[in-house]
């Protein structure tokens, strides 16, 4: 809705630009500044999954006030999710998982146990591809069916929560999920564990994030990642926060009835 919003906006200043210089000489230049600034606004709203420009996202829950959160994992299952789910047996903790397709056909006993020890399973795509934002509503909605399959086959339901690859979103991901029925789920709380190794870094970077309603993002694809786990649950039960399942904290279903 707001793509929309800010599309006609747009293009009603450049048939304004337009119908003035009939009257008196407009440089190109405040068309090409017109359209730089459309094209800066959409690449924001599309790569920001908070910003809901394309999609309705759940990325938190702002009116919670108690000391509730959830944590959230994303492109498994992995050899290191055997170790993720070893730190949250060890703490009490149920988390989600958004799985990769490609990555539950090569690991379906992992999904097995995931989803044994009580922990919610969301989709992540199929092959999660780098050009998978430039794929049309029916390979969109391919690579989600494909992948809600494969999670059926194990779960024995139909998740509805599906987590876009990198958090991005734009009109083609809109229109297959109006297709799909999924929600989609965001974060407000990004980790940057896929990208930085420090340990250090990433546990500081999370604890200064924290807040009630907050949903952490973190990737159960290494080694680092599992030991900032296992320091943050210790963080979380000191300060007396409590990790709830992502539907507990939104207030939402994560599978078809």
């Amino acid at each position: 809705m707001k793509h929309k919003i800010v599309t006609v906006f747009f293009i009603l200043v450049l048939i304004l630009l337009a119908l003035v210089s009939f009257f008196t000489v407009v440089e190109i230049k405040y068309f090409v500044f017109v359209g730089c600034l459309w094209f800066l606004i959409v690449f924001l709203g599309s790569s920001y999954i908070g910003s809901n420009y394309h999609v309705k996202a759940y990325c938190g829950n702002q009116l919670e006030t108690e000391k509730k959160v959830a944590i959230t994992f994303d492109d498994g299952p992995h050899e290191m999710t055997l170790l993720v789910l070893d730190v949250l047996k060890k703490h009490n903790v149920k988390a989600t998982f958004f799985c990769i397709g490609k990555n539950i056909e090569a690991h379906p006993d992992i999904l097995k146990r995931t989803i044994e020890e009580g922990h919610t399973v969301g989709n992540h795509s199929y092959g999660h591809s780098p050009f998978f934002d430039f794929y049309r509503k029916n390979q969109v909605i391919a690579e989600i069916e494909k992948t809600d399959a494969l999670i059926e086959s194990v779960l024995g339901k139909k998740t509805i929560l599906f987590r876009p690859p990198y958090g991005v979103t734009n009109p083609s991901i809109r229109r297959a999920l109006a297709v799909t029925g999924h929600k989609t789920i965001g974060w407000n709380i990004r980790s940057l564990d896929g990208v930085f190794k420090k340990e250090d870094f990433l546990l500081n970077r999370i604890i200064k994030r924290i807040k009630p309603g907050g949903i952490v993002l973190l990737h159960d694809t290494s080694i680092q990642t599992v030991n900032v786990l296992d320091q943050l649950l210790s963080f979380l039960q000191t300060n007396n926060y409590t990790v709830v399942p992502l539907e507990e904290l939104l207030n939402i279903k994560a599978y078809e009835d």
